[in-house]
């Protein structure tokens, strides 16, 4: 029963995904609830971002120059690093983080409004929740998961170089020019449209969970709870399938 519930609810948030989308190209939005929800998921939720993406950088780092020097391959520390910490880690984890922060947030604000019938209020006062409570908040994720990606990457890099230097003596100029040498401009392209899709999917699934809450105070935590799974599971498929068309190569 659980699993039809869920494969219908994610069933609606396609749906709503599509029907944010024609509002969007529709011009039908509530513009001064914009830079609100920019705030949450900004200048609120940044430094758990950066927090955890220098960590990552340093951990990163201490794995793969502990074998890399073994070998003497010094040089290939920092292309080591862009080729994984940069093209996936930065924006997974910055969306994960986004997700758990906000998605759940939006989950549970408008599933407390629907179990208290405030969304059928608006719907009384001819208002549509898309254009008054999702879409503001897709915009709003759209707009800033991308930037704080590139925040995070920034200082995973500072991580990185930080460690490389301390604890195996490779100098910060050696790590940037590996790192140059290896990520390409089209990659900070995808870095960033990586963060765009990821804050539309922490966006819409956050809401549509929301939506689709039913029962009273309990549901809404639950809800909440399976918005940030949902959303977890949709930004690794996503990142999957980002990686066969981008990065994937034939062999022959």
């Amino acid at each position: 029963m659980k699993e039809r519930s869920w494969i219908v609810r994610f069933a609606a948030a396609m749906l709503l995904f599509g029907q944010v989308w024609l509002h969007l190209l529709q011009g039908k939005m509530h513009n001064r609830h914009i830079m609100e929800h920019m705030v949450k998921a900004g200048p609120a939720s940044i430094f758990p971002v950066l927090l955890v993406s220098g960590f990552a950088g340093m951990i990163f780092t201490i794995q793969t120059a502990r074998e890399l020097v073994q070998f003497g391959a010094v040089n290939a520390v920092g292309g080591a690093f862009a080729l994984a910490f940069c093209r996936e880690l930065a924006p997974i984890l910055t969306g994960c983080v986004i997700a758990g922060q906000v998605g759940s947030a939006f989950a549970a604000e408008i599933g407390a409004m629907r179990v208290t019938d405030q969304i059928d209020a608006l719907y009384m006062l001819r208002t549509d929740p898309i254009d008054y409570l999702v879409l503001p908040r897709v915009i709003a994720c759209c707009l800033m998961v991308p930037l704080l990606t590139i925040f995070a990457l920034v200082i995973g890099i500072a991580g990185g170089i930080f460690v490389a230097f301390q604890f195996y003596q490779i100098a910060p100029e050696t790590f940037l020019d590996s790192v140059r040498s290896f990520l390409e401009p089209s990659d900070l392209v995808i870095i960033v449209l990586k963060g765009f899709l990821f804050g539309s999917m922490i966006a819409v699934l956050g809401c549509s969970w929301g939506l689709t809450t039913q029962g009273g105070v309990k549901q809404v935590g639950e809800s909440a709870t399976a918005a940030v799974v949902t959303t977890w599971v949709s930004i690794f498929v996503i990142d999957f399938v980002l990686s066969l068309l981008l990065f994937d190569k034939p062999i022959f």
